[in-house]
């Protein structure tokens, strides 16, 4: 990271407290991502500003339904809003902004999961820890930690069309053009992401449909 990107990126962050929240879905009447994108390609911080404002809610939620770890989604969701501010020019406009930062954020986070597979007895343990609650949500969040473990042992292209498909509520059109792939390739993945997890979760009511 470059002297210019780290000091923009601590700017931007430290006044934005409530992004990684889930806080910051802000669209109102501000300029169209299009708009934001060319402006940030000419080095303006405001913009980029207004895009992490605009889409740093879901691209948490969305970061840690991948990772399954808020730590780990909060620094995906850092360095993909980075390489917006670092690669904005590059940028061609053939597909909408979120489909683009979604591949940005996969990527991103597969690049993660790979590099902490040694740990990922320890990423699942931190999964139950993190869940505890009073005693009168035990039952949910326990299920709640098992469809996390659940996702995160699926192969990398069944969990990311799972969570497009079921948590993010893209259409098929939408996951499978962000997989780059065709609709039926995308049914098929999903069709063995449920049966998976159908037989992981046997005992669990609701969770995967």
């Amino acid at each position: 990271m470059t002297t210019e990107a780290a000091k923009m990126s601590a700017l931007t962050w430290s006044g934005l407290p409530g992004i990684m929240s889930g806080s910051g879905d802000d669209t109102g009447t501000e300029p169209s991502d299009e708009t934001l994108v060319a402006a940030v390609a000419h080095g303006e911080e405001r913009a980029l500003e207004l895009l992490i404002r605009r889409h740093g809610g879901w691209a948490a939620r969305f970061a840690e339904r991948l990772t399954g770890n808020a730590a780990m989604a909060d620094e995906v969701v850092q360095n993909g809003f980075l390489k917006i501010w670092q690669k904005a020019g590059t940028w061609e406009g053939r597909s909408r902004f979120s489909t683009w930062f979604y591949r940005v954020l996969h990527n991103l986070a597969i690049d993660q999961l790979r590099a902490q597979r040694n740990d990922h007895d320890e990423l699942d343990e931190s999964l139950h820890d993190e869940r505890a609650g009073p005693q009168r949500l035990a039952e949910r969040d326990q299920r709640d930690a098992r469809v996390r473990a659940a996702l995160a042992t699926l192969p990398e292209r069944q969990r990311l069309a799972l969570v497009l498909s079921h948590y993010e509520g893209c259409s098929q059109a939408e996951a499978a053009a962000i997989l780059g792939i065709g609709e039926g390739a995308l049914e098929s993945l999903l069709s063995r992401a449920r049966a998976t997890l159908r037989n992981a979760l046997s005992d669990e009511r609701g969770d995967i449909t």
